[in-house]
C-alpha cells in the first residue's frame, strides 16, 4: 500500500559555533505526528516553508521563530532529504495530518553572535515556543538524540556539512 499524502516542504538549519558545534533544542512537548520520545527529544531547528518563500529566507525566518538567532552567516545546503512520520491516529484535522512526513533542504550556518542572543522560550511570529532549553553539541551525536524517524536525515546532514564541524 502507498501513501498517497504529500511531504511537507519544510527547511532545516545546523547551526555552527566558532568551535563547529551545532545548536540543538529540547522539545518538551509533541506536536501530532512529530512526536517526541523519552531521552530522544533533541532537534535542530526546523520549519515549514510559506507558499513562495525563497527556502533560504524561510530557514533564516525559523532560526529565528525557534530560536531569536539573527546573527548568522550562510555556509551552505543540502540536496533535499525526506523522512516519513510514524503512524498518527490524532485528530486528523492537525495541520501536519494531510502530510506522510516533511521533504527537507537543509542549511548550514555559521553563528556569529553571543549566545546570549538565543531565547528559544519566548514566542515569535505568534509561534509558540517549541524548545526549553538548548545545547551545543558535536554534529556527528545529533542523530543518537532525535527520534529515530529523523535519524537517517540528521546523518546525512552529519556527513555533507562535516567539513563546517571542524
Amino acid at each position: 500500500m502507498t501513501n498517497e499524502k504529500p511531504y511537507r516542504p519544510n527547511v532545516g538549519i545546523a547551526l555552527f559555533n566558532t568551535e563547529g558545534r551545532v545548536l540543538i533544542g529540547h522539545r518538551f512537548k509533541g506536536d501530532g505526528p512529530e512526536i517526541i520520545l523519552p531521552g530522544l527529544d533533541w532537534q535542530m531547528p526546523q520549519g515549514g516553508v510559506d507558499d513562495g518563500e525563497n527556502l533560504r529566507d524561510a530557514a533564516l525566518r525559523e532560526l529565528w521563530e525557534e530560536t531569536s538567532v539573527k546573527s548568522a552567516d550562510y555556509l551552505g545546503e543540502t540536496d533535499w532529504l525526506t523522512y516519513e512520520f510514524p503512524p498518527y491516529d490524532g485528530p486528523q484535522t492537525h495541520r501536519l495530518a494531510k502530510f506522510r512526513g516533511q521533504r527537507q533542504k537543509w542549511f548550514a550556518l555559521r553563528f556569529i553572535g553571543k549566545d546570549d542572543e538565543i531565547d528559544p522560550l519566548t514566542p515569535r511570529n505568534g509561534q509558540p515556543a517549541e524548545f526549553d532549553a538548548w545545547r551545543w553539541e558535536r554534529l556527528d551525536r545529533v542523530a543518537d538524540v532525535v527520534v529515530p524517524f529523523r535519524r537517517e536525515v540528521y546523518q546525512a546532514v552529519a556527513q555533507q556539512f562535516a567539513a563546517f564541524a571542524s
